[in-house]
């Protein structure tokens, strides 16, 4: 799977992206799996280092197809220029209450690495490579598995510990102004996303998985939105001198599967 940063997008997006989509759509209650052994062998080296989603790109998603199609779990790796060791970790968009989707964020959780929200102090300076990142070409492996209404996420590679995480969507932690996180506070608020999540959160929503290489690099000027609008360099979208100049994210996998949810190893 290979994308370049500026090119045919979506309509609700401004992101290029090579993707498989899943047929079947299912309930949180109703469940299902998603599984990928891969290898990000490419991400951007251009963007805003300020900008949280620069340098990075989305392997494996849930994408809700009613209501605000909001995405209740997104899988992001992310490399700095000039480091050996890029970071792994997942995002829970909020499934907005009311009809106003405007004030929707997202809560970053690190698996191999940092979090979204560690970005650098200046467009073009960079924080610290991560100890216990994963490097181009290594390969790892995730799962997302949706049985009643819990998500139960899987992450191994060799050498490195296996994680684990729990969500319940379908019902809401982040219902009053007091839940909303600390990190949603630093990174989202300031640009006017601070709603809250409607109290039984995805329940009842048609699901659906996507997997492949979703790129999270643009042009955008980051003045524009400081977590998404990541300033890198398109080349007036052609495509020859994007993917001579290392404007592209590249995702190889080696296997993937998808399926019923199932019930969690006790």
């Amino acid at each position: 799977y290979k994308t370049p940063n500026s090119g045919v997008t979506s309509k609700n997006s401004s992101n290029t992206r090579t993707e498989l989509h899943e047929k079947r759509e299912w309930t949180p209650e109703q469940g299902g799996n998603l599984k990928g052994t891969l290898k990000v062998m490419h991400v951007s080296t251009s963007g805003d280092a300020r900008v949280a989603a620069s340098f990075s790109t989305v392997v494996g998603q849930i994408h809700s197809g009613e209501g605000h199609e909001n995405e209740p779990c997104k899988i992001f790796y992310k490399k700095f220029p000039g480091h050996n060791k890029g970071s792994v970790f997942w995002n829970y968009e909020i499934n907005t209450a009311g009809d106003d989707n405007s004030g929707r964020w997202d809560y970053s959780s690190p698996v191999w690495g940092y979090d979204m929200s560690v970005v650098g102090p200046s467009p073009t300076e960079f924080p610290k490579e991560p100890e216990d990142g994963i490097e181009l070409g290594e390969e790892f492996s995730y799962e997302i598995n949706v049985f009643e209404g819990i998500m139960y996420l899987t992450f191994t590679s060799e050498g490195h510990e296996t994680k684990t995480f729990t969500k319940n969507l379908i019902q809401s932690e982040y219902t009053t102004k007091a839940d909303i996180p600390e990190q949603t506070k630093n990174l989202f608020v300031p640009i006017g996303q601070d709603g809250l999540e409607r109290e039984n959160a995805y329940a009842g929503e048609l699901n659906y998985f996507k997997q492949g290489v979703y790129n999270q690099t643009n042009g955008k000027d980051p003045s524009s939105n400081m977590v998404w609008s990541t300033g890198a360099e398109t080349y007036n979208g052609d495509l020859e001198k994007q993917y001579a100049n290392g404007s592209f994210s590249e995702v190889w996998f080696k296997s993937a599967t998808i399926g019923l949810g199932t019930a969690p190893n006790k």
